[in-house]
C-alpha cells in the first residue's frame, strides 16, 4: 500500500507541477517580443496547463462520474493544444499558416468534429471504455477504441508538423540553438511515458505531455528567453545579428556578423563597450548608419537596438544590421548632384539676371527717349519678363528636388484656403470635398497646391471649379477641375521639364508639382475628374485620422 500511495502521489505531484509551471510561466510572456509567437505560446500553456489539471481532476475526483468528466475536459483541451503548438510554431519560425484564413477554418471544422466525437462517447463508446483497477493505485483505467488511435494519429502528424518547422529552423541558421533543440526534445520525451503507462502497470494509461510543454515553457521564459527571441530576429533575414545581455554584455552572434566582425569570434562576455566601441559609440547617436571597410569595399549598414520583451525593460537586447550600400550610395550620390545643381542654378540666376537687368533698365530708357509706347519695346518687355519667370521656375525646380528633412502636420482644408487665397484665380471657385491631417513640409506643400490651382485656371479658363478632398481610402488627397482635361497621350509627359501646351505656360509647374512629390516619398498620377476635367491624385500620405 506504501508503494501504491507513493504512485499515486507522484501522478498528481507531476501534474499539478506541470499546470503552475503552464500557468506560472503565463505571467512572463512580455519577454517575448513577436506578437504571434507571444500569443502562439499564451494558447500552448492555457491549454496544457488546463490539460495538466484536468489529469489532477482525474485523478483525485471521488466519484466516477467526475472523473470521467474531467477526463473529456482533458481530451478536449490536449486537442486544442495540438492547434496552439501549431500556431506557436508557424509564428516562430515566421511562416503564415497561422493567419491563413483557410488553414484557421480547416481548424476550426476539424477540432468541432473530434470534440463532438469524444463528447459524444458515452452514446457510441468508440472513443473510450472506463474500468475501475487497483494497479499500481486504484484509479479509473481507460481503453481506447478505433475513434481514439485515428484521432491521435492525425494530432501527431499534426505535433510533427511543428516539430518539423522548428527543426529547420535550428538547423538553417548559425546561432547557438542547442539550447532550444533540447527544451523543444522535451517536448516529446512523455511520448517515452505514454508507451510504458500504455504497456505496463507500472504507469497508468493516460497522457503525459503535459509535462514535456511545461518544462519547454519553463526553459524558455525563466532561462533562455534572450537566445530565443535572438534565434526568431536571425531567422527573419539574413542579416548580421549580434545578441546582448542585460549588462550589455556580447552573448551571442550569427555568422553573417561575424564575418563582418572578426573581433566576435573571440569575444564571449565581454561588454560592448570593450569589444565593438565604434558600434556601441554609434547607438549612442542619431544617425543609425555605419560605414564600415571590409575586403577594399566600403558598406553601410543602418543599426538597429531591439530590446527583448515588451513592456518590460532590463532583458537585453539583439542589434541588427542592415545592409543599406545601394540606399547609401544612391542617397550620397544624389545629395552630390542636388549641391551641383544648386551651384549651377544659383550661377545661371547670377550669371543671367545681370544682363537681364541691364537689359530692362536700357529698355525703361528707350521709351522715354521714345515718349510714346512702341510694339517692338511691348515685345521686348514681355520676352524680358518671360526670361525672368523662367530663371525663377529653374531656380524652384533645382530645390524643390531636395528630400523632405522638415515635417509639421498639416490639415488639407487650412492649407486649401491659404493657397487659394495666394493664386490669382479670376472667377474661378474651389471646393473642399472632405478633410485630411497628414504630415508634410508646410511650405513646400503651398508650392505645390500653387501649382496646380494655376494650371487649373490656366487651363480650364476663369470660371473654372476646383475641388480637393481626401482619397476614398484616406492615404492621401486629389486636386480635380472642370476643364478640358489632359488627353491620356500625354498623362505620361506632363510632369517633364518644359513640357506645356499654353503658349503663356512655362513647362515647369506640373514639373515642380512631381519633384515636391517625391521629395516627400508620395506619388502622383493624372486621371479623369468626375467632371471631365484633370484629376490629380497624390498616394502614400500617412494620414493622422
Amino acid at each position: 500500500m506504501v508503494f501504491l500511495s507513493a504512485s499515486y502521489f507522484l501522478h498528481v505531484s507531476l501534474f499539478v507541477l506541470a499546470a503552475v509551471g503552464c500557468f506560472v510561466s503565463i505571467t512572463r510572456l512580455g519577454r517575448i517580443t513577436d506578437r504571434d509567437t507571444r500569443r502562439g505560446l499564451l494558447a500552448l500553456l492555457l491549454t496544457s496547463g488546463g490539460w495538466a489539471a484536468a489529469h489532477v481532476g482525474f485523478l483525485v475526483s471521488p466519484t466516477r462520474h467526475l472523473k470521467l468528466g474531467w477526463y473529456v475536459l482533458g481530451l478536449i483541451l490536449g486537442l486544442a493544444a495540438v492547434g496552439a503548438w501549431l500556431f506557436f510554431c508557424s509564428a516562430y519560425t515566421n511562416r503564415t499558416y497561422h493567419n491563413n484564413s483557410t488553414y484557421r477554418r480547416l481548424a476550426v471544422a476539424l477540432f468541432t468534429a473530434l470534440g463532438v466525437v469524444k463528447v459524444t462517447n458515452p452514446l457510441h463508446h468508440g472513443y473510450f471504455t472506463a474500468t475501475e483497477v487497483a494497479a499500481p493505485f486504484p484509479h479509473l483505467a481507460v481503453t481506447v477504441g478505433p475513434l481514439h488511435w485515428v484521432a491521435m494519429g492525425l494530432s501527431y502528424a499534426l505535433a510533427f508538423v511543428g516539430y518539423f518547422m522548428l527543426f529547420e529552423l535550428f538547423t538553417e541558421i548559425d546561432f547557438d540553438t542547442r539550447p532550444l533543440l533540447l527544451l523543444v526534445s522535451i517536448t516529446a520525451l512523455p511520448v517515452g511515458l505514454d508507451l510504458i503507462g500504455y504497456t505496463t502497470p507500472v504507469l497508468i494509461d493516460m497522457t503525459y505531455e503535459p509535462l514535456g510543454v511545461a518544462v519547454f515553457a519553463i526553459g524558455v521564459v525563466f532561462v533562455y528567453v534572450d537566445r530565443f527571441d535572438a534565434v526568431q530576429l536571425s531567422a527573419e533575414r539574413d542579416a548580421p545579428v549580434i545578441a546582448l545581455d542585460a549588462d550589455r554584455h556580447v552573448r551571442n552572434s550569427n555568422q553573417a556578423a561575424r564575418r563582418l566582425f572578426p573581433s566576435l569570434d573571440a569575444t564571449t562576455n565581454v561588454s560592448l563597450d570593450s569589444a565593438m566601441p565604434t558600434v556601441a559609440e554609434r547607438l549612442g547617436s542619431d544617425d543609425p548608419v555605419m560605414e564600415i571597410e571590409r575586403d577594399g569595399r566600403t558598406r553601410y549598414f543602418r543599426l538597429t537596438e531591439t530590446p527583448y520583451g515588451t513592456a518590460t525593460t532590463g532583458l537585453g537586447s539583439t542589434l541588427l544590421f542592415t545592409d543599406v550600400t545601394e540606399r547609401e550610395q544612391y542617397r550620397r550620390e544624389l545629395e552630390r548632384q542636388n549641391d551641383r545643381l544648386n551651384k549651377f542654378a544659383g550661377l545661371v540666376s547670377h550669371d543671367l539676371r545681370n544682363p537681364l537687368n541691364v537689359a530692362q533698365v536700357r529698355l525703361d530708357l528707350l521709351r522715354e527717349e521714345l515718349e510714346r509706347d512702341d510694339e517692338h519695346a511691348g515685345a521686348i518687355e514681355r520676352s524680358l519678363a518671360r526670361m525672368e519667370t523662367l530663371i525663377d521656375e529653374i531656380l524652384t525646380l533645382a530645390r524643390e528636388g531636395k528630400q523632405v528633412e522638415q515635417w509639421d502636420a498639416v490639415r488639407l482644408s487650412t492649407i486649401v484656403e491659404d493657397c487659394w487665397a495666394m493664386v490669382e484665380t479670376q472667377a474661378a471657385n474651389v471646393t473642399i470635398d472632405g478633410d485630411l491631417t497628414f504630415e508634410a513640409n508646410p511650405d513646400r506643400l503651398k508650392r505645390l497646391f500653387e501649382n496646380l490651382f494655376r494650371n487649373a485656371v490656366e487651363h480650364g479658363g476663369s470660371d473654372v471649379t476646383v475641388t480637393v478632398g481626401p482619397l476614398a481610402d484616406r492615404t492621401g488627397f486629389y486636386i480635380a477641375d472642370d476643364g478640358p482635361g489632359i488627353p491620356a497621350a500625354e498623362r505620361d509627359h506632363v510632369f517633364e521639364p518644359g513640357h506645356t501646351t499654353s503658349e503663356t505656360g512655362t513647362g515647369f509647374g506640373l514639373a515642380i508639382v512631381a519633384d515636391i512629390v517625391a521629395a516627400h516619398g508620395w506619388d502622383v498620377r493624372v486621371t479623369d475628374s468626375a467632371a471631365g476635367g484633370a484629376r490629380f491624385e497624390i498616394t502614400g500620405v500617412d494620414p493622422f485620422d
